[in-house]
């Protein structure tokens, strides 16, 4: 057979299909879209090569934590009444302040405390490392560049008065890329969707049927508009909810875990004592 009428290889088609150079992001974008429909990228390529475009065009205020939001510690609080505060968490990292959340004083890493509990270390002070600050409107990718050249992890964002408006996080600039990163402290893929603790709360994944959470629960929640607790608890809202963001349904209140910008990840949900019930109704009446 004549190679002239061979079917061309999937290199030289994508060559052919990137020569019509975009003379915009959008007409890139759709170049792009065209290369997935026939078959020259997967999903997973397309998202993260669009992931980058966002990270180049987005800033830090677009996915920082607010102050609000932010897990702390404060400086002049004895380790014994942190700790479960950190266990609590599971971060790695935390913020340190001294009683003003304007005023941080270091980062103190969790790992450091065993160095303090083995005596290696007269105070917690003298564990800090120091605390990288950065504008809201600094840029994703020049963040990331900084984190990687640095080998930080962490910095606290401050707005255009000097005081601090958030932190963000290395994790939180690569999700924008790669979608939500799972650690060792988040749900393994095998495990149950729901997992109970010895205080009677559950860690519930957001994708979790309602179906099944009613059957663990006992509750009565319809599906019949949304699938899913995620969907449930959004619709609560009216919005997508930021970590740390709780509402209360049923005689239950959901607690945001984990959510990004795009979606809502994991819910911390425990049982409301008849008082905090009778108070939300009063309240709410």
């Amino acid at each position: 057979m004549d190679d002239t009428h061979s079917k061309p290889s999937w290199l030289e088609r994508l060559g052919a299909l990137l020569m019509r150079e975009p003379e915009d992001r959008d007409q890139l974008i759709e170049l792009l879209h065209s290369a997935y429909e026939r078959n020259l990228l997967d999903a997973d390529a397309l998202a993260m090569i669009e992931g980058v475009l966002q990270v180049s065009e987005s800033q830090v205020r677009d996915v920082m934590i607010p102050r609000a939001q932010m897990d702390v510690i404060d400086i002049n609080d004895a380790p014994e009444k942190f700790l479960p505060f950190m266990i609590s968490t599971a971060h790695s990292r935390f913020p340190v302040i001294d009683k003003d959340r304007d005023d941080v004083s270091g980062i103190l890493l969790a790992k450091d405390m065993l160095r303090y509990y083995a005596g290696e270390e007269t105070s917690v002070r003298a564990m800090l490392r120091p605390a990288v600050f950065v504008p809201e409107s600094k840029r994703l990718n020049v963040l990331l560049k900084e984190f990687r050249s640095n080998r930080n992890h962490i910095a606290i964002v401050v707005d255009e008065y000097g005081g601090v408006a958030g932190l963000v996080t290395i994790e939180d600039v690569l999700e924008q890329i790669v979608g939500e990163i799972e650690d060792e402290f988040d749900f393994d893929e095998a495990e149950d969707n729901i997992i109970g603790d010895r205080h009677g709360r559950y860690r519930v994944k957001a994708l979790t049927e309602i179906e099944d959470f009613n059957t663990a629960l006992g509750t009565s929640f319809s599906d019949e508009e949304f699938d899913t607790v995620g969907g449930l608890v959004i619709q609560k809202f009216g919005r997508l909810p930021k970590r740390g963001e709780t509402v209360e349904l049923e005689g239950l209140r959901f607690q945001v875990l984990r959510a990004d910008s795009r979606r809502l990840h994991a819910l911390l949900v425990e049982r409301l004592q008849n008082s905090e019930m009778s108070g939300t109704l009063q309240g709410t009446a």
